[in-house]
């Protein structure tokens, strides 16, 4: 999931950022805006997040003033010191308003409220139905990476690989026949390259084959771990964010 966090205070954006990583590890911080000046010109040079937590009194104004210049179709998650705007951020996109300070309970359950209303308009969306559509057209992913095997570059099929793993800077695959290979490219581009249904990302660090799992488990604070049919170097644990969408994915082909 990637965040951008609208907070003029460091202090405060590097606290909300760090309750974001220890609540879910796959949460990826693309930004973090100080100024309503500074936050036109991100949001119109770049791609929308999937979510945005926001102050509402910066150095310049009021984050409002951002969201009325530029087309933010974006949830967002207000966090401020003050209750006087709370009408006026329902009048956004807002899904949350949190009153500072926060802690990382109100975060988690900011975070959840986001999921399950992601998920509600997914399901009840035609546009979910042709993202499924496009996405078994298969049209843009790989059928194969070239590996290296001594001095052998070998084609592997995709659909062989069991599990993709992230450790210090390192990406590696790993065959349902326990056969290991590097990977030069990182666990981000490697996402992009391969069908989103038949793998999942399940935290900063696996991407998982949907045919190499055989079993979930409920682990602490609502969240899973999920077995493959080989061994890993860790467990796979899917975040109590995530785990709702993991699910919805594993059941829905």
């Amino acid at each position: 999931m990637q965040i951008v966090i609208i907070e003029d205070e460091k202090k405060a954006a590097r606290n909300l950022a760090d309750m974001l990583m220890e609540i879910d590890d796959s949460i990826q911080i693309v930004a973090t805006i100080e100024s309503v000046e500074q936050g036109i010109k991100w949001f119109r040079e770049h791609a929308l997040p999937d979510l945005i937590f926001s102050d509402i009194q910066l150095s310049d104004g009021l984050s409002f003033l951002i969201y009325r210049e530029v087309r933010v179709n974006v949830p967002i998650i207000f966090c401020t010191a003050y209750d006087e705007y709370l009408m006026q951020a329902f009048t956004t996109a807002a899904v949350s308003y949190l009153l500072k300070p926060v802690n990382k309970e109100q975060v988690e359950k900011a975070l959840d409220k986001f999921s399950q209303m992601r998920q509600l308009f997914r399901k009840n969306t035609s546009e979910q139905t042709v993202e499924k559509l496009l996405a078994q057209l298969d049209l843009p992913h790989r059928t194969a990476l070239l590996v290296n095997q001594g001095d052998k570059i070998i084609p592997l099929k995709i659909a062989d690989i069991a599990y993709f793993y992230l450790e210090e800077n390192t990406l590696t695959l790993t065959t349902f026949h326990g056969q290991k290979y590097y990977c030069a490219s990182s666990l981000d581009e490697t996402q992009k390259r391969i069908a989103a249904t038949l793998f999942y990302r399940a935290n900063r660090r696996f991407i998982i084959n949907r045919n190499a799992i055989v079993g979930i488990e409920r682990y602490f604070t609502r969240r899973l771990i999920v077995k493959l049919s080989i061994e890993t170097p860790e467990k796979i644990i899917i975040s109590k964010i995530k785990s709702m969408e993991f699910l919805d994915w594993l059941e829905n082909k």
